[in-house]
């Protein structure tokens, strides 16, 4: 049954697309861009800002460097987490989320083009949400995105994620403490 959005409820619409930032951390640029593209076939409005490493991405969740500016770059309702990258892997930058008092309720999706089992299992000991592997089809991808937007940002009910001391420097990548 259709029922027209009343004033109020495109207000609430409004915000919810404005704040649930997606950042896509991905290594492979086709990747990013058939990402790109498949959010914009399945309408996902939300903004979706991409790092290219694990190093970048962990720079992006503390405010640091290029990315204090949290006007220009948000703190992240769900981070889609590529993992096998070069240097700071998708494994270390999970690891490293999940060490942060401020972080640790952060939404990790991880979206990979691995489906081992040994990865599976290591992401979510280290506290993945979800683990989703890549689509090899593009209308696949598309789908998928919007599954990722209607379960995330509509139905899943957010824990809440401390914006202003995450945007304090916290310990950082070079840190090797709980790497296994």
């Amino acid at each position: 049954m259709y029922t027209p959005l009343r004033g109020s409820d495109l207000v609430v619409f409004t915000i919810v697309l404005e704040e649930a930032v997606f950042l896509l951390v991905d290594d492979n640029e086709d990747h990013v861009m058939l990402l790109r593209r498949a959010f914009l076939k399945s309408n996902v409005l939300n903004p979706l800002q991409v790092v290219r490493n694990g190093q970048e991405a962990i720079l992006y969740l503390q405010g640091a460097g290029r990315y204090r500016n949290r006007s220009e770059f948000p703190l992240p309702k769900i981070v889609l987490l590529d993992l096998k990258m070069p240097g700071v892997d998708g494994f270390d930058v999970l690891r490293w989320i999940r060490q942060q008092p401020e972080l640790r309720a952060l939404r990790v999706v991880v979206l990979t083009s691995s489906d081992a089992i040994r990865d599976v299992n290591l992401a979510y000991e280290l506290g993945a949400n979800s683990f989703l592997v890549k689509p090899m089809d593009f209308e696949d991808l598309a789908q998928l995105t919007q599954a990722i937007r209607g379960y995330w940002i509509w139905h899943d009910k957010a824990p809440e994620v401390s914006r202003s001391t995450a945007d304090r420097s916290l310990s950082g990548p070079g840190s090797r403490e709980g790497r296994g």
